[in-house]
Protein backbone atom coordinates (compact mmCIF):
# COMPACT_ATOMS: atom_id res chain seq x y z
CA UNK A 1 0.00 0.00 0.00
CA UNK A 2 2.81 1.94 0.99
CA UNK A 3 4.49 2.39 -2.84
CA UNK A 4 0.51 2.78 -4.33
CA UNK A 5 0.55 6.14 -1.98
CA UNK A 6 3.56 7.19 -3.00
CA UNK A 7 2.65 6.56 -6.77
CA UNK A 8 -0.46 8.33 -6.20
CA UNK A 9 0.78 10.98 -4.56
CA UNK A 10 3.41 11.69 -7.22
CA UNK A 11 0.61 11.73 -9.76
CA UNK A 12 -1.86 14.05 -7.77
CA UNK A 13 1.22 16.45 -7.55
CA UNK A 14 1.57 17.02 -10.71
CA UNK A 15 -1.82 17.41 -11.19
CA UNK A 16 -1.74 20.33 -8.49
CA UNK A 17 0.65 21.97 -10.34
CA UNK A 18 -1.45 21.57 -14.01
CA UNK A 19 -4.66 22.48 -12.19
CA UNK A 20 -3.27 26.34 -11.67
CA UNK A 21 -2.19 26.38 -15.22
CA UNK A 22 -5.23 25.13 -16.78
CA UNK A 23 -7.04 27.97 -14.48
CA UNK A 24 -5.61 30.50 -17.20
CA UNK A 25 -6.43 28.68 -20.66
CA UNK A 26 -9.59 28.77 -22.71
CA UNK A 27 -12.50 27.26 -21.60
CA UNK A 28 -12.47 25.33 -24.78
CA UNK A 29 -8.96 24.12 -23.96
CA UNK A 30 -9.14 23.66 -19.95
CA UNK A 31 -12.67 21.65 -20.70
CA UNK A 32 -10.13 18.11 -21.59
CA UNK A 33 -8.58 18.18 -18.21
CA UNK A 34 -9.60 15.74 -15.64
CA UNK A 35 -8.31 13.65 -12.79
CA UNK A 36 -10.50 10.13 -12.23
CA UNK A 37 -9.89 7.79 -9.38
CA UNK A 38 -10.99 4.32 -9.14
CA UNK A 39 -11.41 0.76 -8.11
CA UNK A 40 -11.52 -2.40 -9.72
CA UNK A 41 -11.77 -6.43 -9.38
CA UNK A 42 -9.46 -8.60 -11.24
CA UNK A 43 -8.60 -12.08 -12.48
CA UNK A 44 -5.61 -13.20 -13.72
CA UNK A 45 -3.83 -16.30 -15.13
CA UNK A 46 0.18 -15.48 -13.46
CA UNK A 47 1.50 -18.21 -16.14
CA UNK A 48 3.72 -19.81 -13.24
CA UNK A 49 2.26 -22.71 -10.95
CA UNK A 50 5.24 -23.60 -9.11
CA UNK A 51 6.87 -26.14 -11.51
CA UNK A 52 10.82 -25.79 -11.94
CA UNK A 53 13.34 -28.32 -13.73
CA UNK A 54 17.01 -29.32 -12.46
CA UNK A 55 19.55 -29.54 -15.21
CA UNK A 56 22.66 -31.13 -14.35
CA UNK A 57 26.16 -28.48 -15.15
CA UNK A 58 29.02 -30.26 -14.56
CA UNK A 59 30.14 -33.68 -14.10
CA UNK A 60 26.84 -35.27 -15.18
CA UNK A 61 28.97 -38.35 -15.70
CA UNK A 62 30.21 -39.25 -12.43
CA UNK A 63 28.48 -39.57 -8.75
CA UNK A 64 29.92 -35.92 -8.54
CA UNK A 65 26.90 -33.78 -10.04
CA UNK A 66 26.23 -30.50 -10.06
CA UNK A 67 22.87 -28.88 -10.86
CA UNK A 68 20.87 -25.80 -11.49
CA UNK A 69 17.31 -25.23 -11.26
CA UNK A 70 15.34 -23.01 -13.40
CA UNK A 71 11.51 -22.13 -13.15
CA UNK A 72 9.09 -23.11 -15.64
CA UNK A 73 6.51 -21.04 -16.81
CA UNK A 74 3.10 -22.52 -16.93
CA UNK A 75 -0.50 -22.13 -16.93
CA UNK A 76 -2.05 -22.13 -13.25
CA UNK A 77 -5.31 -24.61 -12.75
CA UNK A 78 -6.53 -21.54 -9.88
CA UNK A 79 -6.32 -18.05 -11.54
CA UNK A 80 -5.58 -15.49 -9.00
CA UNK A 81 -8.46 -12.96 -7.50
CA UNK A 82 -7.78 -9.63 -6.43
CA UNK A 83 -8.11 -6.23 -6.10
CA UNK A 84 -6.91 -3.12 -7.36
CA UNK A 85 -7.05 0.50 -7.90
CA UNK A 86 -6.52 3.50 -10.71
CA UNK A 87 -5.39 7.24 -11.77
CA UNK A 88 -6.68 8.03 -14.88
CA UNK A 89 -5.14 11.95 -15.56
CA UNK A 90 -6.40 13.18 -18.62
CA UNK A 91 -4.10 16.29 -19.83
CA UNK A 92 -6.55 16.60 -23.19
CA UNK A 93 -7.95 14.86 -26.06
CA UNK A 94 -4.98 12.69 -26.81
CA UNK A 95 -2.87 13.27 -23.97
CA UNK A 96 -3.74 11.18 -20.64
CA UNK A 97 -1.62 8.87 -18.24
CA UNK A 98 -2.84 5.98 -15.95
CA UNK A 99 -1.33 4.76 -12.66
CA UNK A 100 -2.52 1.10 -11.16
CA UNK A 101 -2.39 -0.92 -8.28
CA UNK A 102 -3.38 -4.61 -8.06
CA UNK A 103 -3.28 -7.02 -5.26
CA UNK A 104 -3.94 -10.62 -6.52
CA UNK A 105 -4.03 -12.27 -3.00
CA UNK A 106 -7.46 -14.88 -3.39
CA UNK A 107 -7.59 -18.40 -4.89
CA UNK A 108 -3.71 -19.30 -4.60
CA UNK A 109 -2.34 -21.77 -6.01
CA UNK A 110 0.94 -23.40 -3.48
CA UNK A 111 0.73 -20.01 -1.70
CA UNK A 112 1.62 -17.61 -5.22
CA UNK A 113 0.55 -14.50 -5.03
CA UNK A 114 1.17 -11.24 -7.34
CA UNK A 115 1.16 -7.29 -6.55
CA UNK A 116 1.47 -4.90 -10.00
CA UNK A 117 2.41 -0.87 -10.10
CA UNK A 118 2.06 0.24 -13.02
CA UNK A 119 2.01 3.66 -15.01
CA UNK A 120 2.12 4.74 -18.52
CA UNK A 121 0.32 6.44 -21.50
CA UNK A 122 -3.29 5.83 -21.83
CA UNK A 123 -5.16 6.57 -25.32
CA UNK A 124 -8.70 7.08 -26.94
CA UNK A 125 -9.48 4.86 -29.46
CA UNK A 126 -13.52 5.05 -30.61
CA UNK A 127 -15.98 6.79 -28.84
CA UNK A 128 -19.77 5.29 -28.79
CA UNK A 129 -22.14 7.11 -27.27
CA UNK A 130 -21.46 7.53 -23.72
CA UNK A 131 -19.04 4.71 -23.83
CA UNK A 132 -14.94 5.08 -24.51
CA UNK A 133 -12.92 2.16 -25.73
CA UNK A 134 -9.20 3.31 -24.51
CA UNK A 135 -6.07 1.24 -25.59
CA UNK A 136 -2.78 1.73 -22.92
CA UNK A 137 0.83 0.69 -22.49
CA UNK A 138 1.96 0.47 -18.94
CA UNK A 139 5.45 -0.42 -17.18
CA UNK A 140 6.47 -1.03 -13.65
CA UNK A 141 7.41 -3.66 -11.61
CA UNK A 142 5.52 -6.69 -9.83
CA UNK A 143 5.71 -8.63 -6.70
CA UNK A 144 5.69 -12.29 -6.72
CA UNK A 145 4.99 -13.92 -3.58
CA UNK A 146 5.61 -17.51 -2.59
CA UNK A 147 4.89 -20.01 -0.43
CA UNK A 148 2.45 -17.60 1.28
CA UNK A 149 4.50 -14.44 1.15
CA UNK A 150 7.76 -16.33 3.14
CA UNK A 151 10.03 -15.78 -0.37
CA UNK A 152 8.97 -12.73 -2.65
CA UNK A 153 11.33 -10.90 -5.50
CA UNK A 154 10.17 -8.21 -7.82
CA UNK A 155 10.51 -8.31 -11.55
CA UNK A 156 10.02 -5.65 -14.12
CA UNK A 157 6.52 -5.48 -15.58
CA UNK A 158 5.55 -4.40 -19.52
CA UNK A 159 1.52 -4.14 -19.51
CA UNK A 160 -0.35 -3.70 -22.50
CA UNK A 161 -4.22 -3.94 -23.20
CA UNK A 162 -7.53 -2.20 -22.96
CA UNK A 163 -10.85 -1.59 -22.24
CA UNK A 164 -14.52 0.33 -22.13
CA UNK A 165 -15.27 3.27 -19.82
CA UNK A 166 -19.16 4.15 -19.64
CA UNK A 167 -20.15 7.50 -18.49
CA UNK A 168 -22.85 6.83 -15.41
CA UNK A 169 -23.23 10.36 -14.33
CA UNK A 170 -21.34 13.91 -14.21
CA UNK A 171 -18.86 12.22 -11.46
CA UNK A 172 -19.30 8.67 -12.35
CA UNK A 173 -18.36 6.06 -14.77
CA UNK A 174 -18.47 2.11 -15.28
CA UNK A 175 -14.88 0.47 -16.51
CA UNK A 176 -17.04 -2.20 -18.10
CA UNK A 177 -14.20 -4.14 -19.17
CA UNK A 178 -10.27 -3.71 -18.99
CA UNK A 179 -7.88 -6.79 -20.78
CA UNK A 180 -4.15 -6.69 -19.92
CA UNK A 181 -1.24 -8.68 -21.27
CA UNK A 182 1.95 -8.56 -19.26
CA UNK A 183 5.85 -9.49 -20.28
CA UNK A 184 8.32 -10.20 -17.49
CA UNK A 185 11.49 -10.21 -18.90
CA UNK A 186 13.77 -11.66 -16.61
CA UNK A 187 12.11 -14.37 -14.47
CA UNK A 188 14.88 -16.58 -13.15
CA UNK A 189 16.23 -17.94 -16.60
CA UNK A 190 13.01 -17.65 -18.19
CA UNK A 191 10.37 -14.59 -18.56
CA UNK A 192 6.48 -14.45 -18.16
CA UNK A 193 3.99 -13.75 -19.67
CA UNK A 194 0.29 -13.12 -17.39
CA UNK A 195 -2.95 -11.91 -18.35
CA UNK A 196 -5.82 -10.75 -17.00
CA UNK A 197 -9.11 -9.24 -17.05
CA UNK A 198 -10.86 -5.93 -14.72
CA UNK A 199 -13.68 -4.13 -14.17
CA UNK A 200 -14.34 -0.94 -11.59
CA UNK A 201 -16.20 2.00 -10.80
CA UNK A 202 -14.30 5.62 -11.54
CA UNK A 203 -14.98 8.89 -9.71
CA UNK A 204 -13.87 12.02 -11.87
CA UNK A 205 -12.52 14.18 -9.13
CA UNK A 206 -11.35 17.23 -11.03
Amino acid sequence: MKRLTVLFSLILLSVGGLTARTQSLPAATASHFSVTVGGMGSIFQPDFAGEVESFCTAGCNTNLKTYTTEAVPSASGQPLFGAGAYVDLKLSRWVQLEGEGRWLRFNQYLGINQSDYLIGPRAPVYRFGRSEVYAKALVGYSDMNFAGGSFNSKFTNFAFGGGVDMKVSKRLSFRAFDFEYQYWPVFGNTSLLPYGASMGIGYKVF
